[in-house]
């Protein structure tokens, strides 16, 4: 399946991994070609994040696997595009 965007909802500590060495560790996964991680949520040990990674034929194992050896916590994958091309995310009432 061609993984071309998937968003990840990810706990770190506050200090190992900085953002900068867990962007540095998704980086080196499989078809990963750009990256955004968003702070969301800082309590007194954890932060929580939004991971938004875009490229072609990303390895999906791979990357949960990485991110999880950086110490972090994957607890959902709250957007997946797959395919030959990406569709414009389309804002839905609930």
């Amino acid at each position: 399946m061609n993984v071309r965007r998937i968003v990840l909802d990810v706990d770190k500590s506050l200090n190992r991994p900085t953002l900068m060495e867990l962007a540095s560790a998704i980086e080196s996964v499989q078809g990963v070609e750009a990256l955004n991680i968003s702070v969301n949520e800082i309590d007194m040990e954890t932060m929580g994040t939004v991971i938004s990674i875009e490229g072609t034929r990303i390895n999906v194992d791979q990357l949960i696997s990485t991110i999880e050896d950086t110490g972090s916590v994957v607890h959902s994958i709250d957007e997946l595009a797959t395919g030959s091309r990406i569709i414009p995310s389309v804002k839905t009432r609930l």
